[in-house]
């Protein structure tokens, strides 16, 4: 399966260079961007070399226009402006890919929404997701993903064209879960930095426990399927974003409580926000979001905030 890949940072040019062993794939980059103009110079960057199979490209109608697949691969909060780009060009047919994790925070929309808010024309709209770092999968230690979308058939060609013997990916049902818990994972991994930069990591098993039940109550009053929350978009990506020394989201919410500078992406700062605003307008509670919302807007100590969050009224274990 041929495909252009749109975002040139760890993971879209590990997707790039992976699948141009067996497929033709472009991989285009914003001209003047530090990563694009680094493998334009050199074809390194600080994980990989990327083959001769993969064509760079700073022009994104020629880009567009080099497949049918297109994986967008980019910050979901600059999504929507670069969504409006795409429909400049005649696109109609395509089908696009998200592979990135997050809400719009400015509405709270999930990511295949806001594409198809953005592009008017026909296009088909996929999200692939889960666990994962590059630098694991450049080890060649496998892991499993899950890719999902509105469309049975559109999924399962996905998954048959992609898979490989480090990639094992699952059919999705549930396209609501998958995005609301592939997002929401982001915000549990800052708040198990948290709990790492106060010298609490032995909390992060109830974390992980309570996080997943949290973001479960919340798929099922957006009329998705809570069981999502405990599959590989969610609680599945726990390990990689609540342990892993490659996590953003964890390493920022560590160096938040230590007052630490962090200046790499973390997804889960602004996805937070997004989740208290569907979290309301749903009736569903999140204390564990609240917490993590009140530390980095509300200049709520950790200690005050988790604090907090200890003295809640107890209650049963899997209320509703």
């Amino acid at each position: 399966m041929n495909c252009t890949v749109l975002g040139c940072g760890r993971w879209g040019s590990f997707l790039a260079s992976f699948h141009s062993r067996k497929n033709h794939v472009t991989l285009w980059g914003r001209k003047g961007s530090e990563s694009f103009e680094t493998l334009r110079n050199t074809r390194k960057n600080d994980y990989l070399t990327l083959p001769d199979t993969v064509t760079l490209c700073d022009d994104l109608g020629k880009a567009l226009a080099a497949s049918d697949t297109i994986i967008i691969s980019i910050s979901a909060q600059h999504l929507r402006e670069f969504a409006e780009r795409i429909n400049g060009y005649p696109v109609a047919g395509k089908t696009f890919i998200l592979c990135m994790k997050g809400l719009e925070e400015a509405t709270g929309q999930r990511l295949s929404c806001v594409m198809k808010e953005s592009i008017t024309q026909a296009i088909k709209v996929a999200v692939w997701v889960g666990p994962g770092h590059v630098q694991d999968f450049l080890a060649g230690i496998p892991n499993c993903m899950v890719v999902d979308s509105e469309e049975r058939g559109l999924t399962e060609e996905i998954v048959s064209g992609f898979q490989n013997e480090l990639l094992r990916l699952y059919i999705g049902t549930d396209l609501i879960g998958t995005e609301i818990g592939a997002a929401a994972k982001n915000v549990m991994g800052i708040a198990a930095g948290m709990l790492d930069g106060k010298g609490l990591s032995s909390m992060k098993g109830a974390l992980m426990a309570r996080g997943a039940r949290e973001i479960a109550r919340l798929i099922a009053a957006m009329g998705g399927n809570e069981l999502s929350a405990y599959g590989l978009c969610h609680l599945g990506d726990y390990e990689a974003t609540l342990f892993s020394p490659h996590s953003h989201n964890r390493k920022f919410g560590e160096a938040v409580v230590k007052g630490e500078p962090y200046t790499k992406l973390a997804e889960g700062a602004p996805t937070v926000k997004a989740l208290l605003r569907l979290g309301h307008e749903h009736g569903v509670e999140l204390p564990i979001c609240e917490t993590v919302n009140s530390i980095l807007y509300e200049n709520a100590s950790a200690d005050e905030a988790f604090g907090k969050l200890f003295s809640r009224s107890t209650k049963e274990e899997f209320y509703l």
